[in-house]
């Protein structure tokens, strides 16, 4: 928790289940306003890296997966995979450090912008960035950073196995509410027949 405030990151998850935050989309809908996240569940992820070759071929039109904005990191000894992207740091040290001002964070959109036009190639924003998620095209020559694909994340497009999913915020709360209700009734339903949880 501490962690996570230090780097002002939302501490939001829920049963192996990571947001990639905060909210991407903001929109008009039936009079209040809907906010979109990028959802990860790495329990789900397959390893393909299709959402890497989509997101290559989405930013540069060709697959290469050292483009990537999303990168799945592989972990051998388990044989897991976990995907990772730009969290949307609510403080974002990649614009704080940045001295042409190249990336700012939308106040709209709560998205951290790249303006590539005001980059000067310094790369401080790449150490900056507690999570790695800033990086070095494979040219060495400018940054990249993921931007949700303007509201069409790809990576989400070609996620077969819905380990990435672009969902409502209520959504989430939802499911959260959901898995609250059905541990209580787990607990209730024990205490009924007289164990104790």
């Amino acid at each position: 928790m501490a962690y996570c405030r230090c780097y002002g990151v939302k501490p939001i998850g829920h049963k192996r289940k990571l947001l990639y935050l905060p909210d991407v989309e903001r929109e008009l809908k039936q009079g209040g306003v809907s906010m979109k996240v990028l959802m990860l569940e790495p329990a789900k992820c397959t390893g393909c890296r299709a959402c890497m070759d989509a997101c290559s071929f989405e930013k540069t039109g060709v697959f290469n997966p050292l483009d990537s904005r999303v990168n799945v990191i592989t972990f051998h000894e388990d044989l897991t995979f976990v995907p990772t992207v730009c969290t949307q740091c609510e403080t974002p040290y990649c614009a704080e450090v940045c001295p042409t001002v190249a990336l700012v964070k939308n106040a709209a959109t709560d998205l951290v912008e790249f303006i590539e036009d005001k980059c000067i190639g310094c790369k401080q924003c790449v150490v900056a960035c507690p999570w790695g998620s800033i990086k070095i095209n494979h040219l060495g020559k400018e940054i990249i950073k993921c931007d949700h694909c303007g509201g069409d994340p790809a990576c989400v497009k070609v996620c077969k196995a819905e380990a990435l999913t672009y969902i409502e915020v209520e959504d989430v709360v939802s499911s959260k509410q959901q898995g609250v209700a059905q541990t209580y009734r787990r607990i209730a339903a024990e205490m009924a027949k007289g164990a104790n949880p």
